[in-house]
């Protein structure tokens, strides 16, 4: 993840990522440490993603060499395609990331981004791609023909894409996706979903087991370093220290998710001063709210406070 920030603030962001988003762009520094610990770790493959990369092109140029010094291949640069507006230097740009060794990219293309982008620019660049013997693919293109509704040239709020689309089109997304709980997506599921009695979803198979907070199944690494579990964003510790062993006690949060669960959790929250509301949506949406209230109210090193905060804005 080269940044946070972005162009776009699109509802099913997991990063919770938006113009105001700070933090910076990753340095070449920064990616240079960051290879050498994919390397000692056995990763010697990535795909790039944000934030939005392309809004510092030379940081992302300088990502990219030193992923190929590392022996790092790149499978594909992500992208919403704002930057394809003038085609002669859309076209440049992508030569540049050629002699980069970056040969592919992925096109952000779905009802959530055309609120930001008119989704005739990701067309556009995929056009431009296949003319420059540049490959990409659209994601997802199934919804081209859902957005096909809608005017191209422009991008549309909520109420334009509710009219032209469907009443339904955030839920009816959503579930094509389906998106995990995190960042933005929470309001997502707090608007559309049922809430259910504390009791049973801490008794349910989600509350009950232990989450594998280590997996390395589409793993991300931010800007920092840090180690973010796939789909459980807003809690993340320092790639190098995972590697090496985490200290026992540094990272509260994650070892009581790690070990025991939402359950876990829940008791450890509890001992700070948390208290549960009755009903929530699901077991991830109440993990989230816990994670936010120890965020806010808490020093866990583990925890990103932009990140809760960030979550509830441009909804």
């Amino acid at each position: 993840m080269t940044n946070y920030e972005c162009n776009a603030a699109c509802r099913h962001c997991l990063y919770a990522c938006s113009p105001d988003r700070g933090g910076g762009y990753i340095t070449r520094e920064g990616a240079k440490e960051i290879c050498g610990t994919l390397v000692k770790g056995g990763c010697l493959s990535v795909h790039i993603g944000g934030g939005e990369p392309f809004l510092d092109f030379d940081g992302l140029i300088a990502l990219l060499e030193e992923c190929s010094k590392a022996g790092i291949r790149v499978e594909y640069v992500e992208t919403n395609g704002f930057w394809a507006v003038d085609e002669g230097q859309a076209k440049k740009m992508l030569q540049t990331l050629l002699k980069a060794s970056a040969d592919t990219l992925c096109i952000s293309l779905d009802p959530f981004h055309a609120e930001y982008v008119s989704y005739g620019l990701p067309l556009k660049l995929a056009e431009l791609c296949r003319s420059e013997g540049f490959g990409c693919f659209l994601w997802q293109e199934r919804f081209l023909r859902t957005l096909s509704k809608a005017n191209s040239n422009k991008p549309h709020d909520r109420a334009a894409l509710e009219k032209q689309i469907s009443p339904s089109y955030i839920i009816d997304t959503a579930q094509q996706y389906g998106i995990g709980i995190g960042g933005r997506a929470v309001n997502v599921e707090l608007e559309y979903g049922k809430k259910q009695p504390l009791e049973n979803l801490l008794t349910s198979r989600g509350g009950r087991r232990a989450c594998n907070l280590l997996s390395t199944d589409h793993f991300h690494v931010d800007l920092h370093g840090n180690f973010i579990p796939p789909g459980c964003t807003g809690i993340a510790v320092p790639l190098a220290e995972l590697l090496d062993g985490l200290e026992e006690g540094k990272y509260p949060v994650f070892e009581a998710i790690v070990s025991s669960g939402l359950l876990g959790l829940l008791k450890y929250a509890e001992s700070l001063g948390f208290v549960a509301d009755e009903e929530y949506t699901s077991a991830c949406m109440l993990c989230f709210f816990i994670r936010k209230w120890l965020a806010e109210n808490t020093a866990c090193a583990e925890l990103d406070t932009e990140h809760y905060k960030a979550s509830f804005e441009y909804y």
